[in-house]
């Protein structure tokens, strides 16, 4: 499109020949032009020749740009989850307005539309006229001015210049003129119909309605092809003055234009008398039925987290464009349609399992979140949190905008401590270096000292460690399985401690859990184990590789934990998240696919081994199929997870506190008391609800079995410490450091001094053995010795 001419200052006899080159121009359509250029130019001088030029120049090129859009996002089956829009309009095709709207708009806008060839001599004339007598320059504009108006505007907000919108805006004859020169233009090029259909579809016909398809969707819940003669009239009316003519806000004043509308209608022969009494009967607040349309992330419900996420990932896409702005730009105006990953289906299973158990602005103060992927694709089919999207206020003080389920690299926090379900990628690592599931690891509690750690990745990392059971439990001997099934701390800090802890940081990496904070300039400057991965700027920051992370301290999202989970459940293969799978034009046309990246992460031999071990966790089962997983609890029950799978879907569930550190235990959830809140608490029960209802329907696949299980191996024997006659205390430290566990009894035989009289078992025993002691007790401790090892417990799950 050639820009616009610039503005002239002229005379009064100038505007006179103008009106005369107007004149000519409505009646020929500027076929007489060439003829009378000299005989007005020698009435008008230089500007009249300038203007003749004007229409003798007429543009061939004419190709206005695609009035905004509204683009759609919609779920895997369709649904719409909402809408995006600059200006709220849904582009038609002419069969999809009704002709009572066409008519109504050429009765009240331009009776002599399908007359003039794109300028109404009488109406431009008077416009003219009146701004020569100092009147504004109003009126006299015919549809198809309108039409370019409309379009140079749009074109100007479209491309963001603010030149071009002035142009379009200002008052001034040389923008009259302009608009004049592309309407005879277009009169040559376009039929009237398509013209008509243009106008309409560009048009403003309310404060947030552009386009007379979503005026008509938003005041009477119709398309434009649908509506009355009544609705029609209304529509129409509304052009002039959106703001004030609208119906919703100045019913009494809208019926007064609609009606004259409807008269105009009559006398111009588009309805009959009968049509125009039956319309004028009716009053408008009984044909209004507002339908207000969705726009943005705020308005999709249960899914606004999961929409915002999707935003996230658009602006990032070289789908919609080079950089974010024009990314941006498409998005909001371009008339898009995304096809999300996301099952409404399982989006509804997984907030009402979540709310059941820890509900919007719960009392506790919890947040609970669920996010669910569909192994070997990567495909999130649900993310959903506890909050409601938006800032905090008095009455809804959970609200967030930030979603649980990411990191801030797509819009989210910066994770929570994984607790238990780290110990998955040590388990990974440990039978992909030829370990057994079977083979039996010390489980009590001891001290590791920096120099039993292998770190080659980061030497500097290893320290002494300390680690603990859940409430002192945990003794003796168990195999892997054991370990696992009970999670129990120290069996799984031995397990890393017979490995290389950057293999296990390793595997985790390549399943694709990640940290949830991301990488600052000052952490490339200063933090050495970013230096060391030579993570960039805007990058998930790395995991810190220390004795510790076995037991969960990274913070990792639930996203990535669910990715990982899922890189078991499709035998070893990871793949990247997405949340879209299509975006398409707004005629249907695909713009692109949004394809996922998958790797084979881990050999498929050990990810099912692995899965074999992790089926043997309680907290997994599911009533009608098989499936697999790992309960997670930090410190003080801060944080709360469960992380599980079958074949078709793997989900990761967390429950904490979004905004600080603080305890779940001793605190009702949903009007339901708990004292410790472990993993298995809330987040297992959700998981199950979640995963049954989802996947209800669909058919109960089995995991495939290893090809080689690794069979139990010949319990290990080892020398039972003689221990009678010495204290209590140290006999415990004796037979535990030997690989035994120990009960004892009381007795008032002997000193009562707590030495040890008597022991069960002498000689060789299985590691793991309980050996039960007699010890000699004074009377008050009879049954209980001081220093009486704890009885063995289960791990905190």
């Amino acid at each position: 499109m050639k820009e616009a001419p610039t503005e002239r200052n002229v005379t009064v006899g100038q505007l006179l020949g103008a009106c005369l080159l107007f004149v000519l121009l409505c009646a020929t359509g500027g076929a007489l032009l060439a003829a009378t250029a000299i005989p007005v130019a020698a009435a008008t001088g230089a500007t009249t020749n300038a203007l003749t030029g004007l229409f003798e120049d007429l543009p061939t090129d004419i190709d206005f740009t695609q009035p905004s859009q509204q683009s759609t996002l919609v779920s895997a089956d369709g649904a719409v989850i909402t809408t995006f829009y600059a200006e709220n309009r849904i582009v038609v095709r002419s069969e999809q307005i009704s002709k009572f709207i066409k008519d109504a708009a050429v009765a009240v806008e331009d009776q002599r539309f399908y007359q003039h060839n794109g300028v109404d001599a009488q109406g431009i004339v008077g416009a003219i006229v009146n701004n020569i007598t100092g009147g504004n320059l109003a009126g006299g504009s015919t549809i198809t001015q309108q039409y370019v108006k409309n379009a140079l505007l749009e074109e100007g907000r479209i491309s963001g210049d603010q030149a071009k919108i002035d142009a379009a805006t200002k008052t001034s004859l040389a923008r009259k003129l302009n608009e004049a020169r592309y309407a005879v233009a277009i009169e040559n090029k376009e039929s009237k119909d398509q013209i008509l259909t243009g106008y309409l579809n560009i048009a403003q016909f309310g404060p947030s309605q552009w386009g007379v398809e979503s005026a008509s969707m938003y005041f009477f819940g119709r398309h434009a092809k649908d509506v009355t003669v009544a609705q029609a009239a209304t529509l129409a009316a509304l052009t002039q003055a959106p703001n004030y003519w609208n119906p919703e806000k100045n019913p009494q004043g809208a019926q007064e234009r609609r009606d004259l509308v409807l008269a105009k209608m009559l006398k111009q022969g588009y309805i009959t008398k009968a049509q125009h009494d039956e319309a004028v009967k009716t009053p408008m607040k009984s044909e209004l039925k507002i339908t207000p349309s969705k726009n943005g992330c705020a308005a999709a419900g249960i899914s606004a987290h999961y929409c915002a996420t999707v935003v996230n990932d658009l602006l990032k896409s070289d789908l919609l464009g080079k950089t974010s702005a024009e990314r941006a730009n498409r998005l909001y105006r371009g008339g898009l349609t995304i096809i999300g990953t996301l099952k409404n289906k399982d989006q509804q299973a997984a907030f009402d399992a979540i709310t059941r158990r820890v509900a919007v602005n719960d009392a506790s103060g919890a947040q609970a979140a669920l996010v669910s992927v569909e192994p070997g694709t990567g495909k999130v089919v649900a993310m959903t949190q506890n909050t409601t999207y938006g800032e905090p206020t008095k009455t809804d003080p959970g609200s967030t905008t930030i979603n649980l389920t990411v990191g801030q690299d797509q819009g989210g926090g910066v994770g929570f401590q994984s607790g238990s379900t780290f110990k998955m990628f040590t388990l990974v690592t440990w039978l992909a270096k030829d370990h057994s599931s079977y083979e039996r690891v010390n489980t009590n509690p001891r001290m590791f000292p920096a120099s039993s750690w292998t770190n080659s990745c980061f030497p500097d990392q290893v320290s002494d460690f300390n680690p603990s059971n859940s409430e002192g439990g945990g003794q003796g001997y168990a195999s892997v399985r054991t370990a696992t099934a009970q999670s129990i701390n120290v069996g799984y800090t031995e397990m890393a401690n017979k490995l290389d802890l950057c293999d296990i940081w390793k595997t985790a990496n390549a399943m694709g859990v990640r940290r949830g904070g991301i990488t600052t300039e000052a952490d490339v400057q200063k933090d050495p184990l970013v230096k060391a991965t030579k993570t960039q700027v805007g990058q998930p920051l790395p995991m810190v590789s220390v004795p510790a992370m076995v037991l969960g301290t990274n913070s990792v999202t639930p996203l990535s934990t669910a990715v990982a989970y899922s890189t078991l459940a499709a035998d070893g293969k990871r793949c990247d998240p997405i949340t879209f799978t299509e975006v398409k034009d707004s005629t249907g046309k695909l713009i692109g696919t949004n394809k996922t990246n998958c790797t084979q992460a881990i050999n498929t031999e050990v990810a099912r081994q692995a899965t074999s071990v992790l089926q043997g966790v309680a907290a997994a089962g599911l009533p009608d199929r098989p499936s697999a997983g790992k309960t997670g609890t930090t410190d003080e029950s801060k944080n709360v997870w469960f992380a599980g799978y079958t074949p078709q879907l793997a989900t990761a569930v967390w429950l904490g506190h979004k905004d600080s550190e603080r305890t779940l235990n001793f605190t009702s959830f949903n009007g339901v008391y708990y004292g410790q809140v472990y993993g298995s608490s809330i987040p297992a029960p959700i998981f199950r609800e979640y995963m049954t209802n989802a996947l209800s329907g669909e058919p109960a696949l089995q995991f495939t079995r290893a090809t080689k299980l690794d069979a139990p191996p010949a319990p290990p024997k080892a020398d039972v410490p003689n221990v009678v006659g010495t204290k209590y205390t140290e006999a415990v430290q004796r037979l535990r450091a030997a690989g035994f566990a120990i009960s004892a009894k009381g007795t008032l035989e002997g000193k009562q001094d707590q030495t040890v009289l008597r022991q069960s078992i002498t000689g060789q025993a299985e590691l793991g053995t309980t050996i039960e002691l007699t010890v000699s007790m004074p009377p008050a401790a009879e049954s209980k010795p001081a220093g009486k090892a704890p009885s063995p417990k289960k791990a905190r799950p």
